[in-house]
């Protein structure tokens, strides 16, 4: 019993997504309640009903009180989460009990922070962003709704099932020969070549990576391009899974195929070291192949099967209504930040084409468009617009021009001078200027107001206007003239060619690979009793941790089936917990659950290794943004805070998560805590980490 809705303040349903037994409740219930002879009301106009006495108590509360509730809970069990952003009312009901308020709260976040890579600074603007998302065309309608809600289902997916994205950061696959040899192929063939054809068409490729299901293989960017950040990245790969799905699961070769290509009776695992071997074991493992790991595995290896990327993840409420499979050569839309020489410029358009080599295995292109410097103007002057907007709205009434208000004036020559621009080209811009013309009249001739409050008004008219002429350049098709203003479907398959040829030998191992990227078994003889552990580098936001498997089929070191689940769902609820005291300002916890004990630390060096002194970490209100990297920065703005105390330093953090059995005396658990901390990140082991 799941929903997810954004509606306006007046209760108009700009995209809903839900799950059957949602759909067959509210068919049920607004069915039962027609008059006899009509028809089942369209599903939409049920979700409005149904939600618009909460719509309009929490507008109400809002205008009346300036305040509102964030969440509820209904006789019958139902969590109700809302989030309102400017003008948006984002709404996730929970009825199943499988997701809890902290979840349901940063899915919301989530699907936030989609809506942004979607739509890019039209989001800055509530009327223009209302019509993106629901487009008076039923058609063009129903294709965005199912984008959008494919990306929440391949969202909620990810996160209860892959520890990337429990915790929110990038893993690779390690491999370091092969991770290598990749790198040195996007840079010197893949990029280079793509790059030089005239076939480009005016963009240039910033990034390339490569992904096997959703770990990194290997990532390039060029030297022109700036650093993508974290949670850009793993919004592509969410957008990467939502176009062609895999189910890593489904990528494991049945038991009779392994015993009949594995060619001997002992059974090993693949491991970044050697793991041990002649181990006896009566059930099946994963993936099994008698090959090292730094050579292609043999033309023996097992026969694997794929999901067919037309399967959808799961059905949606507009199920009777299908939609065409994305063609990889049409590429999309994405507005992502990059570093400007003074300062982040965020939302700035990309176009992102994702070229599936096989099931499991993508190649992702970011490519810079050739309009680009105008978005940075764009934002540059809406920018200005609006810290002159929070600067008047502080003022007091009457006063005089607020400090800071010159940058105005730097920004009038740079608008004029667009605005010029903008008259040449085929961009409606006519409204612009009549809204800047008056906006002068007012603030700049001797007969206006000058900078005082009445200009407030203004300053959003503008905002909306210069949103207006970012919306007409980056996100309205122009039509057959757009067509080539993108890489040539030929140079597309190039590209996809020379990649696959590249990884030919290497696929099967790479699947496999996914699936079993780090084994407990190269950990055991170390760290007796450890169970689990999962450590991240905050600093670039890169992790390493065990593989878990629960298939049915599958039998990993955390056993099969239910015992594999049982110890999922602890890690899972130990990240949870850890959120919560890290929240509340504490950097260690530990505590016994049972038969296991559980660990957590979060401490920060300096770039020589050397640990620096805790200290206290700020304590985030209740209304604040989930801690991670998808719905807000937040390491990025722990390391800023940390770093005040430590000028001229490099300052890294990092997190540790650690499972044991609960027999493990405490001394020994934190004597491994330590040795672990320190021999997961040395460079012999992950060189390219």
């Amino acid at each position: 019993m799941k929903c997810f809705l954004i509606a306006s303040e007046s209760a108009e349903v700009l995209f809903y997504w839900t799950d059957p037994e949602f759909q067959q409740n509210v068919q049920e219930k607004y069915g039962a309640s027609q008059e006899e002879g009509q028809g089942l009301p369209a599903f939409e106009d049920s979700v409005s009903t149904l939600f618009a006495p909460i719509i309009i108590s929490c507008s109400t509360m809002v205008d009346r009180l300036s305040d509102s509730y964030t969440s509820f809970t209904t006789e019958n069990n139902h969590i109700y989460v809302l989030q309102k952003f400017d003008e948006c009312l984002y709404i996730a009901v929970n009825g199943d009990g499988e997701e809890s308020e902290n979840d349901m709260r940063r899915k919301v976040y989530v699907m936030k922070k989609l809506i942004e890579v979607l739509f890019g600074m039209v989001t800055l603007s509530s009327n223009l962003l209302r019509k993106e998302l629901r487009p008076q065309d039923t058609a063009q309608r129903v294709r965005l709704w199912k984008h959008l809600q494919s990306l929440l289902e391949t969202y909620s997916h990810l996160r209860d099932n892959d520890q990337s994205f429990l915790v929110e950061a990038v893993e690779r696959l390690i491999h370091p020969t092969l991770c290598e040899q990749c790198i040195e192929f996007l840079e010197r063939r893949l990029v280079q070549q793509l790059n030089s054809s005239v076939e480009r068409a005016g963009e240039e490729v910033l990034h390339a990576f490569i992904l096997v299901h959703t770990k990194l293989l290997a990532f390039y960017s060029t030297r022109s391009a700036s650093r993508l950040p974290t949670s850009d990245l793993l919004t592509l790969i969410i957008m990467a899974q939502s176009m062609y799905p895999s189910n890593a699961d489904l990528d494991d070769p049945v038991p009779e195929d392994i015993e009949s290509t594995s060619g001997s009776g002992p059974e090993s695992f693949y491991t970044p070291e050697p793991s041990p071997t002649d181990r006896d074991s009566s059930s099946s493992v994963s993936a099994v192949c008698c090959v090292s790991p730094d050579k292609p595995v043999r033309e023996s290896t097992p026969v694997f099967e794929f999901m067919d990327p037309d399967i959808q993840m799961a059905e949606d409420s507009l199920q009777t209504l299908e939609v065409p499979p994305p063609d990889p050569s049409t590429p999309r839309r994405v507005f992502l930040e990059i570093s400007g020489k003074d300062r982040p410029y965020p939302m700035m358009p990309h176009s992102m084409y994702c070229l599936p080599l096989w099931p499991g295995i993508t190649l992702v292109l970011l490519t810079k468009i050739p309009t680009s410097a105008l978005a940075i103007s764009v934002y540059k002057i809406l920018d200005a617009f609006d810290q002159l907007e929070k600067r008047l709205s502080e003022s007091q009434e009457g006063s005089a021009a607020p400090r800071g208000t010159p940058n105005i004036h730097d920004i009038r020559g740079k608008l004029d001078k667009l605005i010029k621009t903008l008259v040449t080209s085929e961009v409606q811009s006519a409204q612009l200027q009549n809204v800047w013309t008056e906006f002068k009249n007012r603030a700049f001739a001797r007969g206006g107001s000058g900078f005082n409050k009445d200009l407030i008004p203004w300053c959003k008219n503008m905002k909306t206007q210069l949103c207006g002429i970012y919306r007409q350049y980056f996100l309205i098709d122009s039509g057959p003239a757009d067509i080539p203003q993108r890489l040539s479907p030929a140079l597309q398959e190039r590209a996809q060619t020379m990649a696959q040829e590249k990884l030919m030998d290497w696929k099967d191992f790479l699947l496999v690979k996914s699936k079993r990227n780090i084994t407990m078994v190269s950990y055991l003889e170390d760290f007796p009793g450890l169970v689990h552990f999962i450590c991240v580098d905050r600093f670039s936001d890169q992790m390493i941790a065990p593989s878990l498997s629960i298939a049915e089929r599958t039998t990993s070191e955390l056993g099969k089936g239910p015992v594999a689940q049982f110890i999922k769902n602890k890690v899972w609820n130990l990240v949870s917990t850890m959120r919560c005291f890290l929240r509340k300002g504490y950097s260690t916890v530990t505590l016994r659950d049972g038969d296991f004990y559980f660990c957590y630390f979060l401490w920060f060096e300096n770039e020589n290794g050397y640990k620096l002194e805790a200290g206290d970490i700020p304590i985030l209100p209740d209304d604040s943004a989930p801690i991670g990297m998808l719905a807000w920065d937040y390491y990025r703005k722990l390391l800023r805070y940390k770093s005040k105390n430590h000028q001229g330093e490099v300052v890294k953090c990092y997190e540790l998560l650690t499972v044991h059995l609960g027999v493990i005396p405490t001394e020994i658990i934190l004597q491994h805590c330590r040795q672990l901390a320190s021999k997961l990140w040395e460079p012999s082991r992950n060189p390219l980490l």
